[in-house]
């Protein structure tokens, strides 16, 4: 079927994260995390080209607080690409809460893209590492294969998701992020800011029953 927006033959689905340390309960825990997986499956069932996204973080990482004494989560330090948040340590590398979510359909996923796996540099997009110069490939993978447009659903929306969608803009793709697809950590009012600076940058916000209409 194909939307009334766009060709789904010229559209991928992203799904950021959808993994076990951000669920309820896990160690960098989304509130209701866990509902976005229906929408995202649903999504898995009807796109024909589809990415999925997974922090794989080494120990020690960079991003993690354990890594600094007297530093927490949410606290921050410079880095060689500028300030670094810290984060509870989360989605280590083959470790159980790197899994995805065990109702996410991953078996219809074309790539999966594992990205945060560099020690000294951390991963927000699914475009860029954080120095916001070095590639993930991804970009070049869409091109590949003529697509121009993004859908992206999952975890967080006020991080991982806001930094895919932002450069996806950035790099001339059509970006839509779906709205039951995505919850946010929402820390300080994260999330309002986030969907207005993406709003600013073009990227456009939809409903999943309008998706598929």
């Amino acid at each position: 079927m194909e939307t009334n927006i766009v060709s789904l033959s010229s559209s991928a689905f992203i799904g950021v994260d959808i993994q076990r340390d951000f669920m309820p309960k896990g160690a960098l825990a989304v509130q209701d995390g866990d509902a976005v997986v229906p929408s995202v499956n649903k999504c898995l069932s009807r796109f024909r080209h589809i990415v999925l996204t997974q922090d794989w973080h080494p120990p020690e990482h960079i991003s993690f607080a354990s890594r600094y004494p007297g530093k927490n989560p949410q606290d921050t330090v410079r880095s060689a690409y500028g300030e670094q948040v810290l984060w509870p340590d989360h989605c280590v590398a083959g470790s159980e809460g790197a899994a995805f979510h065990p109702d996410l359909e991953v078996d219809r996923a074309d790539i999966i893209l594992r990205k945060g796996h560099n020690r000294s540099l951390d991963s927000y997009s699914a475009f860029f590492e954080n120095d916001h110069s070095t590639r993930t490939g991804l970009a070049g993978y869409l091109r590949d294969r003529f697509l121009d447009t993004v859908f992206i659903g999952g975890l967080a929306a006020d991080v991982c998701v806001l930094h895919t969608a932002l450069d996806g803009r950035r790099l001339d793709f059509t970006v839509y992020v779906i709205e039951e697809a995505v919850r946010g950590l929402d820390i300080d009012g994260s999330l309002s800011r986030s969907w207005k600076q993406m709003e600013q940058r073009g990227v456009r916000r939809i409903a999943l029953e309008k998706l598929f209409s």
